[in-house]
């Protein structure tokens, strides 16, 4: 028995009992000076597994580290590193680890393009994903982002936006109540009106390849223009679809932590898509590249893996060269922290062919392709694939025409179906009318649209067959009521001398006595004045108009001449709705300032349309005068 004296007197105690007491108080103590691994962060009750996460309250500078990642065809690698620091609040409710590499091949590349999402691990356990550096660093400086913000994307539930919200983050802005315009739109695509290239306190997130097979250095070029500014980097790939072919298929290919992790915008014949890496997987659930993607949340965009050739190192910006493996699930989630995706997910997709017969290939090539559907991106997708398909053969010469026919196919509408010409400027008008015309469905106002397909057939020839009017010749420029007034047309095409066109405007019975206004022109003049005489055809105020506004706009023949004389408005426009014959008395009724219905008189005028297989240029306006 062990005596212990308490106040002056005298206990006995069982041995057993005293080493009891021993063990716990140094247990105790123990405890209080380790970190609480069992502590699990907020709103990651049930995910947090503090045996195989290690948080940001265990991590101290100097601390070893390493990173899982793809340099080129070794695989998955392990990099050391060296913990810096942990810095707290870099932006409002988030935290990030900073780490500097210690492997030579770090140093040597510095920050890489690629490597968005390689898990983090300290002390045997994930702490993160490379995410963000700094651009000149001479040093391999890296950003992680905790893996306890990583686990929290999706928590808050997938819940899809709203559309105008969708919108607002893709930086487009519309006007639908004004008429198509698609030069405007092509602008907004071709040039981002916002930039993600910001990062956290002066940092940038790693930029991502957007990488691509199948497009020339032009698009290329134009692609650099659209895309870096959304936090990307632009580069020609040299591989193919990994399904595409068996030949290209990978007997490793998986996604797992390190593991590239692909998002093909398009895929097929040509491919365009962005490369990052595999952070952490939980059973279907896939979380990688540790910063967004597109930031707005919910997304539905394919998931694939891929293949890392090589580490193409820069003093500017180095990256990884991949090409694309096989889609294995779909992209859910994507916020500030990570994206989140399904394996076995299927992401909405639709196909793209483009035929191209171009003068100077011996063959007629056909491309199949995939386009993921995206507000932001599809798009620019499909004008950058069509782009590729047409210069595959090098640029085009100054004298050159293009022959298109469109097919876009949506649900719940008979497809939007266009041909035209084009002459002297490349693909421009082919790719702001067809782009146009996607972006304008998908970022509507009022109903989401389902594209099925979009279908080119597009037909290049090394001729010029621009031509302007030499000279227009009327058979009187006074007639009467009721005459027909004959005009002579000559127009001089391009290295192919003079044409004489004839057509002949009869004039009606009930014309008032005055001065008219008689064009001869070709199609761009002739929209314009569509567009100051009839706008309301070209604004769509709801869904069906929209595509009636569309078809409207798309079906101005640029091979025609167009002689037009305006006449006195009568009758009245309500909305879109033309009343030309309208007594008087309820236009009076119809033009009362109280109705909400926006109103307009209805403007006649005369026409005629010569075909001409040429692109007028320039128009002739002369003045008639109508006698009694």
């Amino acid at each position: 028995m062990l005596k212990i004296k308490v106040k002056g007197e005298k206990h006995n105690l069982p041995i057993f009992t005293f080493y009891f007491f021993l063990f716990l108080a140094a247990s105790l103590c123990a405890a209080s000076e380790q970190p609480n691994k069992a502590q699990v962060p907020d709103g990651l009750e049930g995910l947090w597994d503090p045996a195989k996460y290690i948080d940001i309250d265990e991590i101290k500078p100097g601390m070893e580290a390493h990173c899982l990642t793809v340099y080129g065809i070794a695989g998955i690698e392990k990099f050391s590193l060296e913990v810096v620091d942990v810095v707290r609040n870099m932006e409002p409710g988030r935290n990030a680890i900073l780490v500097r590499g210690t492997d030579e091949r770090f140093i040597h590349t510095g920050p890489v393009g690629g490597c968005s999402g390689s898990p983090v691990y300290i002390d045997g356990r994930l702490a993160g994903a490379l995410a963000f550096g700094w651009l000149y660093s001479k040093d391999p400086l890296y950003g992680v982002t905790p893996i306890a913000e990583m686990l929290t994307v999706g928590r808050a539930g997938n819940k899809k936006p709203e559309k105008n919200y969708a919108a607002a983050n893709t930086g487009y802005a519309f006007d639908f109540s004004r008429p198509i315009d698609f030069a405007e739109i092509d602008r907004q695509i071709t040039n981002p009106r916002f930039s993600r290239n910001s990062g956290l306190a002066g940092a940038a997130a790693l930029p991502c390849p957007l990488i691509t097979t199948g497009l020339p250095a032009e698009v290329c070029r134009q692609l650099k223009a659209t895309f870096e500014p959304l936090g990307f980097m632009v580069v020609p790939g040299i591989g193919g679809n990994a399904e595409s072919g068996a030949e290209n298929e990978q007997p490793d290919d998986k996604l797992v932590p390190g593991a590239c992790l692909a998002v093909p915008l398009v895929s097929g014949d040509i491919t365009m898509g962005v490369y990052g890496t595999v952070t952490e997987v939980r059973g279907d659930k896939i979380y990688g590249f540790g910063h967004t993607f597109l930031g707005y949340g919910s997304v539905d965009l394919p998931m694939a893996t891929g293949k890392v050739h090589t580490v193409i190192s820069s003093l500017l910006r180095s990256t990884k060269l991949c090409s694309m493996g096989r889609t294995v699930g779909a992209m859910t989630t994507d916020e500030g922290m990570a994206v989140l995706g399904q394996l076995g997910a299927t992401a909405r997709t639709f196909p793209l062919t483009i035929r191209v017969d171009r003068y100077n290939d011996p063959e007629k090539r056909v491309y199949n392709c995939r386009v993921s559907k995206n507000l932001l991106y599809t798009p620019a997708s499909v004008r950058s694939a069509v782009a590729g398909a047409v210069l595959y053969m090098g640029s085009l010469p100054p004298d050159h025409s293009i022959e298109y026919k469109v097919a876009i196919d949506i649900e719940g509408f008979d497809p939007i179906t266009f041909e035209n010409v084009s002459a002297g400027t490349s693909v421009s008008e082919l790719l702001m009318e067809s782009a146009g015309s996607i972006l304008l469905l998908m970022a509507n106002p009022y109903k989401e649209v389902d594209i099925k397909s979009v279908d080119f057939d597009i037909r290049v020839t090394a001729t010029d067959i621009t031509s302007r009017i030499w000279s227009v010749n009327l058979s009187d420029s006074k007639v009467k009521a009721g005459e027909n007034i004959d005009i002579e047309t000559i127009i001089e095409k391009v290295l192919a001398g003079k044409k004489k066109y004839l057509c002949s405007l009869k004039i009606p019975d009930d014309l008032p006595p005055g001065k008219y206004e008689l064009t001869v022109c070709g199609s761009r003049d002739y929209e314009q004045f569509l567009l100051k005489t009839v706008p309301y055809r070209y604004i769509g105020r709801n869904l069906t108009g929209l595509v009636e506004a569309i078809n409207n706009s798309l079906k101005i023949d640029r091979d025609r001449l167009y002689c037009l004389l305006s006449l006195p408005p009568s009758g009245l426009t309500v909305e879109a709705a033309e009343l030309p014959d309208l007594p008087a008395t309820k236009m009076l009724v119809l033009q009362n300032a109280k109705r909400a219905l926006q109103s307009r008189p209805y403007q006649h005028w005369l026409e005629k349309t010569i075909e001409t297989g040429t692109v007028i240029i320039d128009k002739k306006v002369m003045r008639i005068t109508v006698e009694k």
